[in-house]
């Protein structure tokens, strides 16, 4: 066999093929959270196979194995863990502990059979991969962990000036299993999903994009399920924020903390990291937008401007603009709520974290004004619209365990008010009496007379739009009740949220 060169290899990428940046070498580059654009710019493409980015240690690591499967001519793994999203993601040292400590017959979170990463961070590889394949790849892959950019070009380059080495054996391909969602009729633009907790309403999302929302191609190599334009409303999160127990959010309060700073808190440039939320809202502009408003608030607490902007129109027609574009705060009847508008939003993985990130900024300010002002502020609502509100396929198995062990419980929580009002019904001289009163205090608004339910239906229906679905259908069981009870006229009696009943029957009449 003559000498080989590193121009006799191409790296064969089955899984996100259009997210890497592929070489001539025989070194994979792992940059985590760290654009891989800016170790690139550094080297020349013999130097490297492939240079891609990791972002979830459950998600990503999986396609990854497979992808060197097919690649069995890199030699040696780079993985630069240099951001605080990676320590928070765990996703690098997790690759790193595959290739430490190997795999063991396990369950990923799902309950899925799985080979687990002995790590202590969560990773799963799909248990259809077989063994001696994963070990041999172990085996086979030199690793070295980098923390800047500077250490993970350095190391890079010193694996291209080795000796050009055979490829460690053949490439193997494991077909993966899809998972397709079901999908069923609905609205396609303009949702609204309200909850008291951040936990409730993410549940009832999930559920609304996984039963209703529109599969579609993304611009990531994969799927998503998706929603246009969709509201969610949060109007009791406690202060210390509610976690579930056992928590199944995709995210603990060891990690709020550090999510919190990212959006109050300014940072310093770094490269490789384009942005973050804080920066844009702090300095970014050579404003500070936070205080800015808390300003505009203290001197006209009626304002409509206190806006802060997160787009720069000067760059942000490039590959990764923020997600978060708008936000607005308002004051209202002393309560001080916070609108945020997302023009892309993950609403599985990282919704969550947003909600709870935008209502420590919400406290922030409503803390700020408090010390500012003599007005009688509460805290008010959390309001966040997701224009491309969407699921990635590769979460479906998760989103679908969440739903089937969370949901029916969310909804069987009965809550009886509506702000629309109350309906008292009522059979008087020979008619259905509808009497709609204001929530809380009972009075009288509005009154209809007539003696079918569907008539009524309509009439109740045209005045109030904004009635909640439940209340609609509880008013559709009660009218038709009370017109049943009218038609067979002295023999039976209605009572509201009672069965209709005979004469005579259950009473003393």
């Amino acid at each position: 066999m003559g000498q080989l060169t590193q121009l006799d290899f191409d790296y064969t990428a089955k899984h996100k093929p259009n997210q890497l940046i592929y070489g001539s070498g025989q070194t994979a580059v792992i940059t985590g959270w760290t654009v891989k654009q800016s170790v690139a710019k550094y080297l020349h493409s013999n130097e490297y196979a492939v240079i891609g980015q990791l972002y979830s240690p459950t998600r990503g690591i999986n396609l990854l194995i497979r992808n060197l499967l097919l690649n069995p001519h890199v030699h040696y793994l780079v993985i630069l863990n240099a951001t605080k999203e990676d320590q928070n993601a765990g996703a690098c040292q997790c690759l790193g502990d595959f290739f430490r400590h190997g795999v063991e017959e396990g369950v990923s979170n799902t309950g899925r059979k799985s080979w687990v990463i002995c790590s202590p961070i969560s990773g799963y590889i799909d248990i259809d991969i077989d063994i001696k394949s994963i070990e041999k790849l172990r085996h086979s892959i030199e690793i070295q962990d980098a923390k800047s950019i500077p250490d993970a070009v350095e190391k890079v380059k010193y694996y291209a000036q080795k000796e050009t080495l055979p490829p460690w054996g053949t490439p193997v391909e494991f077909p993966i299993t899809t998972i397709e969602s079901s999908v069923l009729p609905g609205t396609r633009y303009g949702h609204r999903i309200e909850g008291k907790t951040i936990a409730e309403t993410w549940v009832k999302i999930i559920h609304r994009i996984k039963t209703t929302g529109t599969i579609r191609p993304t611009s990531h190599d994969g799927k998503w399920q998706e929603l246009i334009n969709l509201m969610a409303v949060v109007t009791d999160e406690p202060d210390d924020f509610y976690f579930p127990e056992p928590n199944y959010l995709p995210i603990n309060r060891s990690f709020l903390q550090e999510y919190i700073s990212q959006v109050l808190d300014d940072a310093t440039n770094q490269e490789g990291v384009k942005y973050t939320y804080g920066q844009r809202l702090r300095s970014w502009f050579g404003k500070d937008q936070i205080e800015q408003v808390i300003e505009k608030l203290a001197k006209d607490i009626d304002s409509a401007r206190a806006v802060m902007s997160l787009w720069d129109v000067s760059q942000d027609d490039n590959d990764s603009p923020p997600c978060l574009n708008h936000i607005w705060v308002r004051i209202v009847d002393n309560e001080l709520s916070l609108t945020a508008t997302f023009r892309s939003n993950d609403m599985f993985s990282a919704w969550p974290a947003n909600a709870m990130g935008l209502r420590a900024l919400q406290k922030y300010i409503y803390n700020s004004l408090v010390k500012k002002t003599h007005h009688p502020l509460k805290m008010g609502t959390l309001i966040t619209i997701s224009q491309s509100a969407h699921i990635y396929d590769d979460c479906f198995e998760n989103v679908t365990n969440v739903i089937s062990s969370q949901y029916t419980k969310i909804t069987q929580r009965k809550d009886y008010f509506d702000p629309a009002g109350s309906f008292i019904i009522t059979i008087q001289d020979g008619s259905i009496v509808v009497e709609h009163t204001t929530p809380g205090s009972g009075e009288v608004v509005n009154c209809y007379c007539g003696k079918s339910a569907h008539k009524l239906s309509q009439q109740i229906f045209a005045d109030c739009p904004g009635l909640q679905v439940s209340h609609a259908l509880y008013l559709g069981v009660e009218l038709q009740k009370a017109e049943m009870a009218l038609l067979m006229k002295e023999q039976f009696i209605y009572e509201q949220d009672k069965p209709v009943r005979r004469l005579g029957v259950g009473s003393r009449e």
